[in-house]
């Protein structure tokens, strides 16, 4: 497989693996997953994610494979699958800080 594979599967396992439908909210989610993960897994899904934000993919697509993998209603929390993606890795930057 070629290196988009290896964020696009990465991103993915992520994206469904931490925000599913049994979370109370996306919020305290990330909250749990900051505190619970050590640095080196923080790390690694920034990694990740800003290889998938700066991959050639087109936004649409971008926006689909969030909202495919992220069981989160953004009209709710008012941002676009995008922004909220790049606002999660500066949250979990905050977190890498902390550890």
């Amino acid at each position: 497989m070629d290196e988009s594979y290896d964020f696009l599967e990465e991103l993915e396992d992520f994206l469904g693996g931490t925000f599913h439908q049994d979370i109370s909210s996306p919020e305290q989610t990330l909250d749990e997953f900051i505190k619970e993960a050590s640095k080196e897994c923080l790390l690694f899904t920034i990694k990740h994610c800003e290889e998938f934000l700066n991959s050639e993919l087109t936004k649409q697509e971008k926006e689909n494979i969030i909202q495919n993998n992220a069981e989160i209603y953004f009209p709710a929390i008012e941002l676009t699958p995008l922004q909220w993606l790049i606002q999660l890795v500066e949250q979990i930057k905050e977190g890498v800080k902390i550890k």
